[in-house]
């Protein structure tokens, strides 16, 4: 049975990869998401070694919800946000993973809970830790137009135009955290995913 209400969201996890060189790189768009979510809220991460991960706890209209950035790499990152859940009590399906997207362009983002991994080698790792009822924010970031070149593609910088646009994204999808976070989920599916 599903509500239009969710019981909310307390932990927001970023996907990307550790280590300067990867900073800039389409991959860690969802580094990208809650670095502007902590920046927004005032919050700074903290590296937690028995998370695996860089931390930090914001306060959302008086709900305290986590920000997470996992330093083990794209595809352990079910090792981390497992850890953090666990330790926190947090249900996997109040649970928001933001990650880089292939199949949108370049500024689109989109939630949707639930699904598959789609070859995004930070998704399999977490629903293999998990299982998969948690929500995504899904970033756009263009397709290379090869899958032969998506591995390269990834973790290459976007041009300044597609950075421009998934910045843009990103702020537009960060408006709707405090919807995210009371759970009304549909709300902010209809501002974000509205032309």
């Amino acid at each position: 049975m599903s509500s239009k209400k969710s019981s909310g969201i307390s932990l927001v996890v970023g996907l990307g990869n550790p280590g300067s060189q990867y900073e800039e790189t389409r991959h860690n768009a969802g580094f990208w998401f809650v670095d502007l979510l902590a920046q927004r809220f005032g919050a700074d991460f903290k590296s937690e070694s028995r998370f695996h991960g860089a931390a930090c706890r914001i306060q959302v209209d008086g709900r305290e919800c986590w920000l997470l950035k996992p330093s083990t790499f794209m595809n352990r990152s079910g090792q981390s946000v497992s850890s953090l859940a666990r330790y926190y009590k947090i249900p996997v399906e109040n649970m928001l993973v933001a990650h880089d997207e292939l199949d949108f362009p370049a500024g689109e983002s989109r939630l949707k809970k639930g699904g598959g991994h789609a070859g995004h080698n930070g998704l399999r790792d977490i629903i293999s830790a998990m299982g998969g009822d948690f929500y995504r924010l899904r970033i756009g970031i263009d397709h290379p137009g090869d899958r032969d070149r998506v591995s390269d593609y990834v973790l290459s910088r976007p041009s300044r135009g597609d950075h421009e646009f998934i910045c843009i994204g990103l702020e537009k999808a960060a408006d709707t955290l405090q919807l995210i976070v009371a759970g009304e989920i549909q709300k902010a599916m209809n501002l974000l995913h509205g032309k």
